[in-house]
C-alpha cells in the first residue's frame, strides 16, 4: 500500500498540470541556500537580454539579517546561477535592519539596470533605496536612499509610459488602529533622478489595498491604465486612469478572490491581461494565472500550484522573444520560476 501511494504521488504532478499546455517548464532558482526563508521575488528582462531574479532571503521575514539576493539564467547552462546578496540593511553605525520587497526594472534605452527595495524594522518604518547596475546585474553600485517619503516601487514593477514617464506602483501602511491600506504612485520624468508623488487613490478604509500592479488599456505605454491589486476585503482590487495615472477614478472591487495575499499583472503585448493570484478567500495556495481581454472579467487559465503550502507574491513579465515568465514563493523556502507561452491560452 505505501508503494503504491507513493507511485500516486509521484505521478500525480505532472498529470496536474498536463491540462496547461501553456505551461512550459517550472524550475527552482536555487536548490539550496545559506538561509532557511526567502520570499517577494521579482524578475527582469535586462537591457543586455538575459533574466535576473532577485529576492529577500534570511531567518525569517523582518529578522535583520534578511538580505536582498540576485540570481541570473546563464542560457548556456540553462539553469540559475548561485544566488548572491548585493544589499542588506547594515547601517553606518554597525546596526543592521530587515530588508523587504526587492523590486528589478530596465528602463528603455541605454539606462543602466534599477533594483529597488525597503530597508528598516517594518512596513510603517521602512525606507526606500535604490541601487543601479551597468552590467546586467552582475555587478551594482552603492545603495542610495530615496528622498524622504518616496519609496520606490512597493511590490511590483515600474512601467514606463510612451512620453518616458515612469509611473512606480506603491502603497502605505498606517500605524493607526485600524491601520490604513492606500494605494497611490511615484511618477519620474528623468529616468527615475527625481521624483513626484500621487495623492491617495481610496481613504484605506472602505477599501484597504496596496501592492497595485499597472495595466494598460491603449497599447502599452498608452495613457489608459488600470492597476489592480491586493485587498482586505477578499477580492482584488480595480482602479482607472484615462490621463497616464496623473488622476484615478474611484477604488472598487473585481470578481477575483484575495485572501489579503500579493499578486502581480502585466498586459501582453496583443493587449490581453494577465493576473497572478490565489483565487480563494483564505490561504495561499492554489496560485493561479488568470486571462483578460477588458482587465473585468477574468479566466483561469494555468494553475501553477495546488498543493498544501504557501505558494505566493508571485511577479510576471513577458520578455522580449513573446514568453511569460513567473517567479514566485514556494513555501517561503525556495523562489520558482515559471514559463507560459501566451499564445497556448
Amino acid at each position: 500500500m505505501k508503494t503504491l501511494s507513493l507511485l500516486l504521488v509521484l505521478f500525480a504532478a505532472p498529470l496536474i498540470f498536463a491540462a496547461s499546455p501553456a505551461l512550459l517548464t517550472r524550475e527552482f532558482i536555487y536548490e539550496k541556500a545559506s538561509y532557511p526563508s526567502c520570499h517577494a521575488s521579482t524578475i527582469v528582462e535586462s537591457a543586455t537580454g538575459g533574466l535576473v531574479a532577485a529576492w529577500f532571503g534570511g531567518t525569517a521575514e523582518k529578522n535583520p539579517d534578511v538580505g536582498i539576493w540576485v540570481s541570473h539564467y546563464d542560457t548556456a547552462k540553462k539553469a540559475w546561477t548561485t544566488g548572491v546578496e548585493v544589499a542588506n540593511g547594515v547601517q553606518a553605525d554597525g546596526k543592521r535592519h530587515p530588508t523587504w520587497n526587492p523590486v528589478l526594472f530596465q528602463p528603455r534605452g541605454q539606462v543602466p539596470l534599477q533594483l529597488y527595495y525597503k530597508v528598516g524594522p517594518s512596513p510603517q518604518t521602512w525606507w526606500g533605496e535604490l541601487r543601479t547596475s551597468t552590467d546586467g546585474g552582475r555587478t551594482w553600485s552603492a545603495a542610495r536612499r530615496l528622498p524622504d517619503g518616496i519609496y520606490g516601487p512597493i511590490k511590483n514593477k515600474p512601467v514606463q509610459l510612451a512620453d518616458g514617464t515612469i509611473l512606480s506602483p506603491t502603497s502605505d501602511e498606517t500605524n493607526e488602529k485600524p491601520s490604513k491600506w492606500r494605494v497611490y504612485f511615484e511618477r519620474s520624468t528623468d529616468g527615475g533622478a527625481t521624483w513626484a508623488k500621487t495623492s491617495f487613490l481610496n481613504d484605506g478604509l472602505a477599501v484597504g489595498a496596496i501592492q497595485p500592479s499597472i495595466l494598460f488599456h491603449d497599447g502599452i505605454g498608452g495613457a489608459k491604465l488600470q492597476a489592480v491589486g491586493r485587498t482586505r476585503q477578499g477580492k482584488v482590487f480595480t482602479v482607472s486612469s484615462e490621463n497616464s495615472g496623473k488622476s484615478w477614478g474611484e477604488m472598487s472591487l473585481l470578481p477575483l478572490a484575495n485572501p489579503s495575499s500579493g499578486t502581480d499583472a502585466v498586459t501582453l503585448k496583443d493587449g490581453r491581461h494577465l493576473i497572478v493570484y490565489n483565487p480563494v478567500p483564505k490561504g495561499r495556495t492554489p496560485l493561479t494565472v488568470a486571462v483578460s481581454r477588458d482587465g473585468l472579467a477574468w479566466k483561469d487559465v494555468v494553475t501553477l500550484e495546488d498543493q498544501p503550502g504557501e505558494y505566493s507574491y508571485p511577479a510576471i513579465i513577458q520578455t522580449s522573444d513573446g514568453r511569460v515568465h513567473v517567479t514566485y514563493t514556494w513555501k517561503r523556502q525556495l523562489i520558482r520560476h515559471a514559463v507560459i507561452d501566451p499564445a497556448k491560452l
